[in-house]
């Protein structure tokens, strides 16, 4: 493992610590080079309510998935399907990225959308 990823799974397990506490269902986004994948799990962490990512075919029209324009649609989608599946709060849980990028346009999106954090 590099240090770089060995520094962001900690201060991800330190965030996951303080979510954890606050026992409300979280949103978890994940990013590669290519790909920015986002799911709503339960207070418990056992099951997955709500998920999207760049591979489904009919958020993302271009073949790229990485930039900001297809970040804050993802944001869009996954807080229109929590509302719907009656979730309304939830506890941003960005896996140890920094907030900035492609990171702050999904969760912005999800806010303008209605989901609360």
């Amino acid at each position: 493992m590099s240090t770089k990823k060995m520094q962001r799974i900690r201060r991800a397990k330190k965030s996951r610590n303080i979510i954890r506490i606050q026992e409300i269902p979280r949103l978890t986004v994940n990013r590669t080079n290519n790909h920015i994948y986002a799911q709503i799990i339960s207070a418990c962490g056992s099951k997955v309510l709500a998920s999207t990512s760049t591979l489904d075919n009919n958020i993302i029209d271009n073949k790229k998935g990485n930039n900001i324009e297809n970040s804050s649609k993802i944001g869009k989608t996954i807080a229109e399907k929590s509302i719907s599946a009656g979730i309304e709060k939830v506890a941003f849980d960005r896996s140890g990225f920094r907030y900035h990028g492609r990171i702050k346009a999904l969760a912005e999106a999800a806010r303008e959308k209605g989901l609360k954090f």
